[in-house]
């Protein structure tokens, strides 16, 4: 559905995007995940048709976004991160004038209206105006908007902005209705890893590359057994002396020491007890994709 080859986006001399290639398949929620300033939005940019690269190709739905950019457009429906509702306007009144720009009218642009205030709980909220409302339900108008024209693709650029948890949660049960209702394939951008996780499959930027990509059991598999967490007040003694006297890799990560093992229980007792009074806190966690960003790019989503 979405197919992005050798892809090259350039601001100026500085490339944005560098050689990015992956397929998004029919109905798949797919997601694009890294830190601010990876490229995400570079690439997202891309998609919809408001960037264009400096080499490469990217198809959605069957057309070049390059070439056929109005064939591209009749069949997305774009979620912007940053808010692109009338603020002056109500909820019914942003939605008719979106569904004009799509060349809907009359009782078809209606029902359609009536369809996404029923199916996002917003039938109530049709008369208030968009600045009255709470960033969750701002956010529910503002994918209804976009699903007005029943797009094959939905693109959302970090879904999840300025939404508490539940307005959170909220927003995921949304799109997987839509999945399940309508057919429709979803390619979103985040640097949040729970919202990650609910991605079938997933590709981690990182500076403009493409850093790896697959579900997120499979990228986490990456990393084989446990992950070690030690803070210490001088984690580059300590580093050297675990990497020279246990053979093992000990990388320094906000502070303190990272290191994946096997049977990381054991690991704990052993250091503790080769450098007593030096360690000043432990944790042991299973793999999670921000391990497996560390582990692929050497710095965390924080960063770029």
């Amino acid at each position: 559905m979405v197919s992005v080859e050798n892809l090259v986006v350039k601001y100026g001399e500085r490339i944005a995007v560098s050689k990015v290639a992956f397929e998004v398949r029919d109905r798949e929620i797919f997601g694009v995940l890294g830190p601010n300033g990876g490229g995400k939005s570079t690439l997202f940019r891309v998609l919809a048709t408001m960037l264009a690269p400096a080499a490469g190709s990217a198809r959605v739905a069957g057309f070049d976004v390059e070439r056929q950019p109005q064939e591209v457009r009749r069949r997305i429906g774009v979620v912007f991160q940053s808010q692109s509702l009338d603020r002056k306007l109500t909820v019914e009144e942003n939605l008719r004038s979106q569904g004009r720009l799509y060349g809907l009218s009359g009782p078809l642009l209606a029902a359609r209206i009536e369809e996404v205030l029923e199916k996002f709980g917003l039938a109530d909220r049709r008369s208030e105006r968009i600045e009255s409302l709470s960033g969750g339900l701002r956010r529910r108008v503002e994918i209804a908007k976009s699903l007005l024209h029943r797009p094959a693709v939905l693109l959302m650029d970090e879904p999840s902005t300025g939404l508490d948890p539940g307005a959170r949660r909220d927003l995921w049960t949304y799109i997987e209705e839509l999945r399940a209702a309508q057919g429709i394939t979803v390619l979103l951008t985040t640097h949040i890893l729970d919202e990650a996780e609910r991605c079938d499959r997933l590709a981690l930027m990182h500076r403009g590359a493409l850093v790896a990509c697959g579900a997120p059991a499979e990228l986490k598999a990456r990393i084989r057994g446990d992950v070690v967490v030690l803070t210490t007040a001088d984690g580059e003694s300590l580093r050297q002396r675990i990497e020279s006297r246990m053979g093992v890799r000990a990388i320094p990560v906000n502070g303190a020491l990272r290191v994946e093992i096997a049977n990381g229980h054991r690991f704990i007792t052993e250091v503790v007890e080769a450098f007593p009074g030096v360690i000043e806190s432990v944790a042991l966690h299973k793999p999670t994709l921000e391990d497996v960003f560390l582990n692929e790019t050497g710095s965390g989503l924080g960063g770029a």
